[in-house]
């Protein structure tokens, strides 16, 4: 493997980082709008799932009070 130069992977950098498409504000805040809803959404599910796991469970062995 050639070793190249600081100068030269700088270069290299540059020119991948050219090559990137970023995405604009919008894209970013929709995509950031999005993940905040899906996580609110497993939290109620999670939620919702461990509630009745815990109920049932209360309930076969006798421990619900």
């Amino acid at each position: 493997m050639a070793k190249t130069s600081p100068a030269q992977f700088v270069r290299q950098v540059r020119q991948e980082v050219a090559k990137v498409t970023w995405p604009s504000r919008k894209e970013t805040t929709v995509s950031t709008i999005m993940v905040f809803v899906m996580v609110v959404i497993a939290s109620i599910f999670f939620l919702t799932v461990d509630a009745i796991l815990g109920f049932a469970l209360k309930t076969i062995f006798g421990l619900g009070g």
